[in-house]
């Protein structure tokens, strides 16, 4: 939570540290903004083991700013979300073991590319750091073990971000996460989300 707490504080300084940017009709996309976000999760293990990917509901917010010079949109954002997903893999270490991991918040920070197609529209790329907390539990035989861990890796994604109005804006997005090893386990974790989002800009 201190972590939250922190992350938040930085992102929330540097827009406030930032010279504001007036809305016109040259440059819609410009300025800070804050987001509602919704939409499906698909958590999955990529190890040699078989496994289950299992679907949940993503949910969470997210704040940024972005700049917009002629046609190319820069912007920066910081997400947090939480999820109901799970995965199960099995034969994991040992023939007949299971591990599964449930997903929990979610922590992302990166920075993104657009490009204007409209005054309306604009499509864009992402790509930035992202530390998931995710409960595990491995069962061999009567044996169990269950954990909290924070994993530290990789969100790439691409939308279309579309101007309600001048300061009210829906998107849709896809991204893909990849996440390292898990507790030492041969256990590669990959998500892939598909979401919608309503923002106002300021």
């Amino acid at each position: 939570m201190r972590t939250l707490v922190l992350v938040t504080t930085v992102i929330a300084a540097g827009i406030a540290a930032l010279p504001a940017a007036a809305q016109t009709g040259a440059a819609p996309f410009t300025g800070p903004r804050v987001e509602a976000l919704a939409g499906y999760d698909n958590l999955q293990d990529g190890s040699d083991g078989s496994s289950e990917g299992r679907d949940g509901f993503l949910y969470g917010g997210a704040i940024g700013y972005d700049v917009q010079a002629g046609g190319v949109v820069l912007g920066a954002d910081a997400e947090l979300t939480d999820s109901t997903s799970r995965a199960r893999s099995y034969n994991a270490i040992t023939a007949g073991d299971r591990f599964s991991v449930d997903a929990g918040r979610d922590i992302y920070l990166g920075g993104r590319v657009g490009y204007v197609i409209s005054p309306l529209a604009m499509i864009y790329a992402k790509g930035g750091y992202t530390n998931a907390r995710i409960e595990s539990r491995y069962t061999a035989g009567t044996t169990e073990f269950r954990d909290h861990t924070n994993l530290d890796g990789f969100r790439v994604g691409a939308g279309l971000e579309y101007n309600i109005n001048p300061t009210t804006y829906v998107k849709g997005e896809y991204r893909y996460s990849h996440y390292g090893d898990v507790d030492g386990y041969n256990i590669d974790l990959d998500r892939h989300q598909l979401l919608g989002g309503v923002g106002i800009r300021f």
